[in-house]
């Protein structure tokens, strides 16, 4: 059965549909935090922190961190990442098992600046410093060295 000639001229179309529709995915963000203490200990079974990029929308800082810093690690398994927006109402499981939103999480957190980098261990407290705002050419020194201080007291839990 040979393939019909309308279906052939649509081919390049849907590719490039395919295409874009990819590169629209790789730009979004993290997936999101949704519940804390399944995340923390996916993530410390592994030996790593959950590294939490809080953010606003149309944040461009934000987009920064999740675009040139976070995203490439998550996508070559070298960390486990989340996201918060810290003005949304979506619901969020916390280490304890209550219910609450992403907004009171990153209240809870003293988050108060975007983007902020916190590093999590199994119990969802932090491992390393969080990491505040984008600080110019040395962000992705200052991640590692948070990421390797992470790393390290998870080892010795």
């Amino acid at each position: 059965m040979r393939p019909r000639l309308s279906t052939l001229r649509a081919l390049p179309w849907l590719a490039a549909l395919l295409l874009a529709s990819g590169a629209a995915h790789a730009a979004g963000h993290l997936p999101a935090v949704t519940d804390v203490a399944a995340q923390t200990a996916a993530a410390t079974k592994a030996g790593e922190p959950l590294v939490v990029l809080v953010s606003l929308p149309g944040c461009s800082y934000c987009e920064t961190v999740r675009r040139n810093y976070l995203a490439p690690q998550v996508a070559a398994g070298e960390i486990a990442a989340r996201e918060v927006d810290m003005t949304a109402d979506t619901p969020i499981r916390d280490i304890d098992g209550t219910m609450t939103t992403a907004k009171k999480w990153a209240r809870a957190h003293n988050v108060s600046v975007a983007p902020t980098v916190l590093f999590l261990d199994a119990n969802g407290q932090p491992v390393a410093n969080a990491l505040l705002g984008l600080q110019g050419d040395f962000y992705g020194a200052y991640l590692e060295q948070a990421l390797d201080t992470a790393r390290a007291k998870i080892a010795r839990k």
